[in-house]
């Protein structure tokens, strides 16, 4: 019996993908209507050869958007310039999607309808920007928002990983300095210790984790990395996910940064797909997945509920209280307005502006607190040293 990819939304909008036997292809429509489950696409499995498990860059897929909607805008027709990006050598595995989308379009098939059959590489708010293009007739300015959309997504991992980056540099140097002195410095001088009957404590802590250190040390390293790896893992889970997720946005100093992040991801992309012409319930139900945060989804799935029942978006916003007041507020003019998409595009700059700022102070209050604690360590190690003597 053959067996059948399929994509399709459950009762509460959310997208399932998966495979099921059936006879036909009509019998597998017939399945998924018993489950209760709406299709967007079934098709039979074919065997496919494996590409390498590798994220396509999303400034390279941004790019390929921006040179789709050019050439649409100059004429070019979809089936021409999509077999033009698929010649690319930049990206093997976008360059094969992008022929797949190719031959997907000479068949006859959308090319919405084609790029959900690649959810690795597009994902659900790239195929409904593109849909409500294709639908509404403006597909080369569908392109160009998918563009400037996965251009400022970058550009927020980019900052965050930049500004990450140089208290990492300063931790990593300090655990070197700190090396360097337990396993070379000090078992060169501990023999000098060794006529003295009563070392002060400070002393004795040292030379104690000199010895741990050169004794141990590799063993100490292993279960370091053990418990990195099952902190990762246990982050991977749904448990995890959710918990790390709940206590990062609970943070003191931590919280408001991710609170804005997040909120700044949710706000752009939401913005964009109701410009986009997606209706406002479906892109809400795309924003939500896209949080990655248990609070925000559990806040944007009550706002979701609440739009449908009739209300409007802003106050169920402000009843989850992780949106700012200013920030509800210009929703909810936007709302009044009839202008809710342009208001979140704005509210996505304000706060992409406002992680700048909050960046630039939890690097000012990281940097000082770990040159402090690696001065607290040198400074103990120099006292153990230098009191005997």
């Amino acid at each position: 019996m053959p067996s059948y990819r399929y994509i399709a939304r459950n009762t509460a909008g959310e997208r399932i993908a998966g495979v099921l036997a059936a006879a036909s292809e009509q019998a597998a429509l017939s399945e998924l209507e018993a489950k209760r489950l709406l299709p967007i696409d079934v098709s039979e499995r074919t065997d496919r050869s494996i590409l390498p498990k590798r994220r396509v860059s999303t400034r390279r897929l941004a790019l390929t958007y921006s040179q789709l909607g050019e050439m649409l805008s100059a004429g070019v027709p979809i089936l021409r310039a999509l077999r033009l990006l698929g010649k690319r050598k930049g990206d093997k595995r976008l360059s094969v999607a992008v022929t797949e989308l190719a031959e997907a379009v000479a068949e006859g098939d959308e090319l919405a309808l084609a790029m959900s059959r690649r959810p690795d590489v597009f994902k659900d708010t790239q195929v409904a920007i593109i849909r409500a293009g294709e639908k509404g007739g403006f597909l080369e300015n569908a392109c160009h928002r998918l563009c400037k959309l996965l251009e400022a997504q970058a550009d927020l991992k980019a900052k965050l990983l930049g500004a990450l980056t140089y208290p990492a540099a300063i931790i990593s140097i300090g655990f070197i300095v700190l090396a360097v002195v337990f396993v070379f410095f000090i078992p060169m001088i501990r023999p000098m210790f060794a006529r003295f009957d009563d070392l002060p404590f400070v002393t004795t802590l040292v030379l104690g984790l000199g010895d741990f250190v050169t004794q141990q040390g590799v063993v100490a390293a292993l279960l370091a990395i053990a418990i990195l790896a099952a902190g990762s893992w246990y982050r991977s889970t749904p448990a995890g996910r959710a918990r790390i997720g709940t206590a990062a946005v609970s943070l003191p100093a931590i919280g408001p940064l991710v609170r804005s992040v997040v909120s700044a991801r949710v706000c752009r992309l939401l913005g964009t797909l109701l410009e986009s012409g997606v209706p406002m319930l479906s892109a809400m139900a795309i924003a939500r997945q896209a949080a990655d945060n248990p609070k925000f989804d559990a806040a944007l799935e009550s706002a979701i509920e609440a739009v449908r029942a009739g209300d409007r978006l802003a106050p169920s916003l402000a009843s989850a209280k992780l949106f700012d007041e200013e920030i509800v507020e210009m929703i909810a003019v936007g709302e009044e307005s009839g202008r809710v998409d342009r208001v979140l595009l704005q509210v996505a700059e304000t706060l992409e502006n406002r992680v700048d700022r909050l960046l630039g102070n939890v690097i000012k209050l990281v940097e000082p607190i770990v040159l402090f604690l690696i001065a607290i360590g040198v400074a103990i190690i120099a006292v153990g040293l230098i009191l005997p003597l």
